[in-house]
């Protein structure tokens, strides 16, 4: 059973992932803990280093615009359809974040170093790329196999202190259910624990069956669980949440000016008025 398991509540979660910390969140497919995100506003959290797996959203976003952020590193955050994200566009554009660029592979093959337990892992597709250019950790480096020139990427590893998603259900022994989202197993490998929001609790161990036992993070690899239902809100969710289109619209219409945004949390997180 991991720490804290038993009845933590999502404040005493938050409070647990530390100002300074190294913390790893997934595109808004893969499960973003959202009710998490408004915990750490709202405990007002500060110099995070964010590592988009491979991308990130309104996580990234709300957290940028309340000033958690010291740090983001991913290959892209967006706000898909709903247009360019106004509160990290506006903190770039300031210089109140430090922007590590990458690309969606490069991403994935730092944490999979970390989760070897090795210093850096290869990568051949960036070479040429601006992005290798200004990229301050990636090094160029001669495949040692090679008779001839060959140069190669060597991207080093990617260690988060924390891995922080949402997922449908954690067992009593805090084993946790991610189904095919092999990304938030990778997550949580390299980092050095992961953090989840769950729907719910199972009474029965997730290993009983071989349908469920086949997508199940083992508890050793989990740190802390808080049960959070529709705890990605306002995001979709693998498991059948649809996003809510009318609320991302509102917050688009609200994060335009820095007053907007203020009002966005005041209304939303800090009061904390979300749907049932």
């Amino acid at each position: 059973m991991p720490m804290g398991f038993e009845d933590v509540s999502i404040e005493d979660f938050a409070m647990a992932i530390p100002d300074g910390a190294k913390v790893a969140i997934p595109a808004d497919y893969a499960g973003v803990s959202m009710e998490a995100t408004r915990a750490l506003i709202r405990r007002r959290v500060k110099n995070l280093h964010l590592v988009g797996v491979p991308t990130s959203g309104l996580q990234a976003e709300l957290l940028i615009g309340a000033g958690c952020v010291k740090i983001f590193e991913s290959s892209a955050l967006t706000l898909g359809e709903y247009g360019p994200a106004p509160r990290f566009t506006k903190a770039v554009r300031e210089g109140s974040i430090d922007l590590i660029d990458a690309t969606c592979p490069a991403i994935h093959t730092g944490l999979q170093a970390s989760q070897k337990g090795i210093p850096f892992m290869p990568l051949r597709g960036i070479l040429g790329s601006d992005v290798l250019k200004n990229h301050p950790g990636w090094k160029v480096i001669q495949n040692p196999f090679a008779n001839e020139e060959d140069p190669i990427v060597a991207i080093p590893a990617i260690q988060p202190d924390i891995a922080l998603f949402h997922a449908p259900l954690a067992d009593r022994d805090g084993n946790v259910w991610i189904g095919r989202k092999r990304e938030l197993v990778n997550m949580a490998h390299a980092s050095k624990a992961a953090f989840v929001t769950v729907d719910a609790i199972s009474e029965t161990s997730l290993f009983e069956t071989e349908e469920k036992a086949a997508g199940v993070l083992p508890a050793l690899y989990v740190g802390k669980v808080s049960v959070a239902p529709n705890g990605s809100w306002p995001l979709p969710f693998w498991n059948g949440a649809e996003v809510d289109d009318a609320h991302m619209r509102r917050y688009m219409d609200m994060a335009k000016s820095d007053e907007g945004f203020q009002d966005y949390l005041n209304e939303f997180i800090l009061q904390e008025t979300v749907p049932a």
